[in-house]
């Protein structure tokens, strides 16, 4: 009877530490389900929206300009961040003062993005803490799910191309 109850026991802890490394692998490598909070991605983004991210692109350096990412926040490592993909490795990038009265140019190094919220006037994103290393992109959202009214694809940014070639 102890054999038996001792069999099934084993099996279990089996079981349970195998469907946990696939979900595992599933949420780290393939994606998963994420509440956006904060108002830097508004309006393509509100507060409390609910979308996908994709973790395969990051994988594979698929990640392009206009991509809307999560990141691990470069000021406070324990917090993710939400923001749109405006510059790659070797763009220049044309930066402003929170003024707007000085403008200057900042180049993104290799290995590194450079991110921005669309909601500009209420985003600390690179403009504040410079380009970030690609290695802290944890994915890359596409697709809302909740409200059931914005149920579908993400648009493009409402800021359009914000490099310094323009």
């Amino acid at each position: 009877m102890l054999r038996g109850i001792l069999g099934k026991t084993f099996r279990l802890v089996g079981y349970t530490i195998q469907y946990g490394c696939i979900a595992h692998c599933a949420f780290e490598y393939v994606g998963g389900v994420v509440m956006c909070s904060g108002p830097s991605m508004e309006p393509t983004i509100q507060n409390s929206d609910i979308v996908f991210a994709e973790n395969l692109s990051r994988h594979f350096h698929g990640i392009q300009r206009g991509d809307i990412v999560i990141a691990k926040s470069p000021s406070d490592p324990k917090s993710n961040i939400c923001k749109r993909v405006i510059g790659l490795e070797g763009d220049k990038m044309l930066t402003k003062s929170p003024s707007e009265f000085f403008k200057s140019h900042s180049y993104v190094p290799t290995g590194h993005v450079w991110l921005e919220g669309d909601n500009l006037q209420n985003s600390t994103d690179s403009r504040y803490y410079g380009p970030i290393p690609y290695g802290l992109i944890r994915g890359r959202i596409f697709f809302k799910i909740w409200p059931l009214s914005d149920f579908g694809f993400l648009r493009g940014s409402p800021n359009g191309h914000r490099s310094s070639d323009e």
